[in-house]
């Protein structure tokens, strides 16, 4: 079996005049993350590889999910195909995974996220909200051959 967990990026600021990728985070979406992480803690799973985009929203919210639930934010990898907006590519970098790891945490970005979700999950989502947390589980040892998950839990900020 694998868990999956995709939290898209918090909100961030369009007002420094920086490409998409040095978009920084903004004060409201840095309280969200910190709310959905506390909301999580007592349901995540142990020993999670943590993947993040490269992009500088998704990196300040892996960061901060981390910090509020003392986790070691050396743990993140952070893997530039994850700066996709595209579910296909999502879901080839998730494939791609190695199937000795049984939980994966990826923070990234919307179209992707939603698509993936939607495309994989069991339940329709019409979007996943900034800082919005979503929990798959898959019936599969191979996350090349993921199909068929069960969405177990989703947390939005305006549901805090």
């Amino acid at each position: 079996m694998k868990s999956l967990i995709l939290v898209r990026h918090a909100k961030s600021s369009w007002d420094f005049g920086v490409i998409d990728k040095q978009r920084p985070l903004e004060e409201k979406g840095i309280s969200a993350i910190k709310k959905v992480a506390e909301k999580v803690a007592s349901i995540l799973p142990e020993n999670l590889l943590f993947w993040c985009s490269t992009a500088l929203r998704a990196s300040q919210t892996s960061k901060i999910f981390c910090e509020t639930l003392s986790i070691d934010a050396s743990k993140i990898n952070f893997i530039d195909k994850l700066y996709t907006f595209d579910e296909s590519q999502l879901e080839s970098e998730i494939k791609k995974c190695d199937d000795v790891i049984e939980n994966l945490i990826l923070f990234g970005h919307n179209e992707a996220i939603t698509n993936f979700v939607n495309k994989f999950g069991n339940k329709y989502i019409e979007n996943v909200p900034t800082a919005g947390f979503v929990y798959l589980q898959f019936e599969q040892s191979s996350w090349k051959n993921i199909n068929g998950g069960k969405i177990i839990k989703t947390v939005f900020p305006k549901e805090i």
